[in-house]
């Protein structure tokens, strides 16, 4: 498994420079490192952040499993999507709203076919709401398709 967490892990993360805002590190409330966030009154509603993540070394033809933490905190404080390179313009996996102010786990199968998925990208649209953020964590990638709960 490949660690591509924030704090300590080894991969490769570019904030998109065609985007309206950036994507800021936050420590955690325990104190041991700090997880990626957008805080709900950054920029104006509907403008995006971008966070890429680079995958170089993919090897073609096999699956991966993409798991991550995240949190959406606040009132109406927007959308949290996430994009593959190979699918452009279609999410695979996209969140509008939480529950509550808990960290939930997201996970994504990555088919790497005749194309190689070369990158993901968690984008962050911005809501109405003035408080609140929204955060990702603990990002890892496994060889093989996801477990099941």
């Amino acid at each position: 498994s490949v660690d591509c967490s924030f704090s300590r892990g080894v991969c490769d993360w570019k904030q998109d420079a065609d985007d309206d805002f950036d994507w800021n590190p936050a420590d955690r409330d325990r104190g041991d490192g700090y997880y990626m966030a957008v805080p709900a009154f950054v920029g104006h509603k509907n403008d995006m952040g971008r966070l890429k993540l680079l995958l170089t070394d993919l090897k073609p033809k096999s699956s991966y499993c993409l798991i991550f933490s995240y949190r959406l905190a606040g009132e109406r404080v927007g959308k949290l999507r996430v994009f593959l390179a190979n699918k452009k313009n279609t999410p695979v996996w996209e969140q509008n709203k939480g529950k509550d102010e808990r960290w939930r786990t997201g996970k994504i199968d990555i088919f790497q076919g005749a194309e190689t998925t070369n990158s993901v990208t968690f984008e962050s649209e911005r809501g109405k709401g003035k408080t609140g953020e929204m955060g990702v964590d603990n990002v890892i990638l496994i060889s093989g398709l996801c477990p099941e709960d």
